[in-house]
């Protein structure tokens, strides 16, 4: 959680108040009735918080029989989870790294974790036979500079990359949008050293777009929610450990579930309120984005609903 959320008196959910184990393998294998899903990815927050996460893995991958499952981590726990996680049938991680200095990187995430936890957790997720992605969410002014000494060591490790245009996720983190480095403006500094190409995505409504290196199968990806939004293409429903459906990362509200599990609703009721919800909805709001609209917008925070 980002410090400036966090502290003394911060209201933590009871624990009959978040979803189970088998409450939330019951909604997904709703969802996937509802719908055509065929990734799955556990967030947070930091989800390896979660006693027993693995657990819960094993149950969603038998449920929903749902092959490709990832995870998005700090990475500090993986040496000791890794393997377990593979065991249970995640495929992927996705860490969250913003500087290779330790002072720098401490003062982002706010609790002083070091930069070499942080890689021991990657090293050991692909010792455990996991795929690794490194997120790097970049800020004008604050990490900017890094960016190629970030490419440039990610790359000799073989794990790719995605830099992440700096957003007004929640109200916490006095966003503002002199702060945001383009993805234009990250090309530019990428060209100047190792030259990229687009390639196409893998999957439709991928979030990242894809570049490789030129002359090498290397990739890196951009993620750019403010200065080209991909609104129109965006296929992801978050569910919050409480059981509330968020159909946009930067939504104000979500739609409970957890009563109609809890209430005894048949499942084809259930699906029938996911499609509801899903065929309504209509978030566009990195379209519409304003510092203005920024500011006076309550929006969930990125570490309730995750990435």
């Amino acid at each position: 959680m980002p410090k400036e959320v966090f502290g003394p008196d911060y209201p933590f959910l009871k624990k009959d108040e978040l979803l189970s184990f088998e409450e939330i393998t019951r909604l997904t294998t709703l969802f996937t009735k509802a719908s055509s899903i065929e990734k799955l990815r556990i967030t947070g927050g930091e989800p390896l918080m979660r006693k027993d996460v693995d657990q819960l893995i094993d149950q969603l991958r038998r449920a929903t029989k749902i092959d490709d499952i990832a995870m998005t981590t700090n990475g500090v726990m993986l040496p000791k989870m890794a393997s377990r996680l593979k065991e249970a049938g995640l495929k992927r991680v996705t860490v969250s790294l913003d500087s290779l200095n330790d002072k720098r990187f401490g003062e982002i995430n706010g609790r002083g974790i070091g930069v070499d936890q942080v890689l021991k957790g990657m090293d050991a997720a692909a010792e455990a036979g996991l795929g690794v992605k490194v997120n790097m969410v970049v800020q004008k002014g604050v990490n900017d500079h890094e960016i190629l000494p970030m490419t440039t060591f990610f790359r000799k490790k073989g794990y790719t990359l995605r830099l992440i245009e700096y957003m007004d996720v929640g109200t916490s983190n006095g966003w503002r949008l002199n702060d945001v480095l383009t993805k234009r403006e990250m090309i530019e500094k990428i060209n100047q050293v190792m030259p990229i190409q687009p390639i196409a995505p893998r999957y439709e409504g991928e979030v990242a777009t894809r570049y490789r290196f030129i002359g090498s199968d290397d990739e890196i990806g951009i993620i750019s929610s403010v200065s080209d939004a991909f609104c129109a293409s965006c296929n992801r429903a978050r569910i919050s450990v409480e059981g509330k459906l968020y159909t946009c990362l930067f939504a104000t509200k979500g739609t409970d579930f957890k009563q109609m599990l809890r209430d005894g609703s048949a499942d084809e009721d259930i699906i029938y309120q996911i499609h509801s919800v899903w065929n309504r909805r209509d978030d566009q709001y990195s379209i519409e984005r304003t510092e203005e609209s920024s500011r006076n917008r309550e929006k969930i925070e990125m570490s309730h609903i995750g990435g």
